[in-house]
């Protein structure tokens, strides 16, 4: 099962935070990237970066020290 670690609008802390989960060895997924450029990129739908739940916690370790901290979705 997939779980959603960070949803934003802001495509600069998406590609940072998967950034930091790649060199942590942390796959990830961004989601509703489709939807966000059917509603013609102007912002409204977040996307998601989604991980697997067994890898939560590290991928959540790994977006605190990188200074993610306030963009990490609650538990």
């Amino acid at each position: 099962m997939m779980v959603t670690v960070i949803k934003t609008n802001n495509i600069v802390t998406l590609s940072f935070a998967e950034a930091v989960l790649k060199d942590s060895d942390i796959h990830c997924f961004v989601a509703d990237t489709h939807s966000s450029i059917i509603e013609g990129s102007i912002g409204i739908i977040p996307r998601r970066i989604m991980i697997l739940d067994e890898d939560s916690a590290a991928a959540r370790r790994a977006l605190e020290l990188a200074g993610l901290a306030e963009e990490l979705e609650p538990q």
